[in-house]
């Protein structure tokens, strides 16, 4: 029992440990100087987005600071999308609607429209948002001061991530502890691996020369996950990429259901965690850090054993303090925080189901269409 404790205290505070670290480098962009006028292109790939493009469009628009451009990219919405964006466009000469043409074979369709869009774009810096995100009037410009900062070619954030259901706020909080748990930014940040590939699918910036040189979304044309894929497409191609705190700067609620929750965290696992190679990995890891340590307690508790007590509450408390830092530093319910074993043994559920999926060839379904099994 004494191993299994060392076990779960090592799993335990070494993510807790890398959090920490990370949370010193995880920064906000800086202010913008007044005299810094980036020139962007705001890009909003939007299929059957009519709840979210309006609101969108007019947040981007209202930028200060910069000279921007929105362009937006009706992916055969089949409600009224195009139509709010042809009304935002009259009014306004910086937005423009783009028509994707028909799917290709072979791509998946976010991965195209953005393709399509970067085309389209006049300006020198690439801004890709998703529909659902909310920009601050000075976020185009902290971005554009980070990005000119940091030298790297591609930059990305998490918005404050909005949850109001219940299995929203149970896992959506996990998306930072994973980030900031388990990948080392200090040397993301001094090489150019696609080992230290990390980004948000939700808010990505990029310089449009290397974005073209690299291959952009073209590059990643069959992916489900543009998060992990682009960055790695930008590195493989001798570019770096960094991260930044979005959080108050940008805001996104991903989901509103149980059911949503589900499908959008299961259709790009496997492209991320839920490899076949990753994904025991994953589990021992977590499961040996979060969840082990509850296992001990309850035995030590029924055995009236204090130094196994003593063990598992060590673990217990490293495995909470990234999960308390979180709810205060990114503004996450403290309830989440209480049920994070709940929410981790919920993940590695969704994760082992997504790979259960791909394994019989089930296809994975998104927004009306159906992806098979695609390697980008």
């Amino acid at each position: 029992m004494i191993v299994l404790c060392i076990v779960a205290l090592t799993f335990a505070a070494v993510p807790a440990a890398l959090f920490l670290r990370n949370l010193a480098l995880y920064v906000p962009p800086p202010k913008a100087q007044p005299e810094f006028t980036p020139r962007v292109s705001v890009l909003i790939p939007a299929r059957n987005e009519v709840l979210n493009i309006k609101d969108a469009v007019r947040c981007a628009v209202n930028s200060e600071g910069v000279e921007v451009e929105v362009l937006v990219a009706d992916d055969a919405s089949e409600d009224g999308t195009a139509d709010i964006v042809r009304g935002l466009a009259a009014k306004d000469a910086r937005v423009r609607l783009i028509e994707t043409p028909p799917l290709p074979s072979g791509w998946n369709g976010k991965q195209h429209a953005c393709h399509v869009l970067a085309q389209a774009a006049g300006m020198p810096l690439l801004c890709f948002i998703d529909a659902d995100v909310r920009m601050q009037p000075d976020s185009l410009a902290r971005i554009a001061a980070f990005l000119e900062q940091s030298g790297a070619s591609l930059v990305s954030g998490v918005p404050r991530q909005i949850t109001r259901s219940w299995m929203e706020s149970l896992l959506i909080p996990l998306i930072h502890f994973v980030l900031l748990g388990f990948l080392p930014m200090d040397p993301m940040r001094t090489t150019d691996g696609p080992a230290y590939s990390a980004g948000c699918g939700q808010l990505f910036m990029a310089c449009k020369r290397d974005y073209h040189i690299v291959g952009g979304h073209s590059a990643i044309r069959a992916t489900l996950h543009d998060g992990m894929k682009l960055p790695a497409a930008f590195r493989t191609a001798g570019f770096t990429t960094d991260l930044f705190d979005a959080t108050g700067i940008s805001q996104c609620r991903m989901y509103h259901n149980a059911q949503e929750v589900w499908s959008g965290l299961s259709k790009n696992a496997t492209e991320g965690m839920a490899t076949a190679a990753r994904l025991p990995i994953f589990t021992v890891l977590l499961a040996g850090g979060q969840l082990l340590p509850w296992v001990l307690l309850a035995w030590a508790i029924a055995a009236g054993n204090v130094a196994i007590s003593s063990w598992a509450g060590a673990a217990i408390f490293s495995s909470y303090l990234p999960r308390l830092v979180a709810v205060y530093r990114f503004r996450q319910p403290w309830w989440s925080c209480v049920l994070h074993p709940v929410g981790v043994a919920v993940l590695l559920l969704i994760q082992w189901f997504a790979l259960g999926r791909k394994f019989f060839g089930k296809p994975t379904a998104w927004k009306g269409r159906y992806y098979g099994e695609y390697s980008a």
